[in-house]
């Protein structure tokens, strides 16, 4: 039981939101949450030297979207 616990926590804590964009990694699978819905998802690009921005490539097309923390979005890895 307790490795189940285990198992779950990490999987709790994998799935919160990123409050330091510049502790992601180029390429690294992520959604984009506004209001509680996923907005975008795909694999980061680029991220700025504040953590402020990112760049996301979404589903496989090679036009990428940008995010700021301004607007109000939150990141989750995937």
């Amino acid at each position: 039981m307790k490795a189940r616990g285990a198992v779950l926590s990490r999987r709790i804590a994998h799935a919160a939101t990123v409050s330091d964009w510049g502790s992601l990694h180029v390429g690294e699978r992520i959604e984009i949450i506004k209001h509680a819905h996923v907005i975008a998802a795909g694999e980061v690009e680029e991220i700025s030297r504040s953590g402020n921005v990112l760049w996301l490539i979404c589903g496989g097309a090679h036009e990428s979207q940008l995010f700021m923390k301004s607007d109000g979005v939150q990141v989750r890895r995937v």
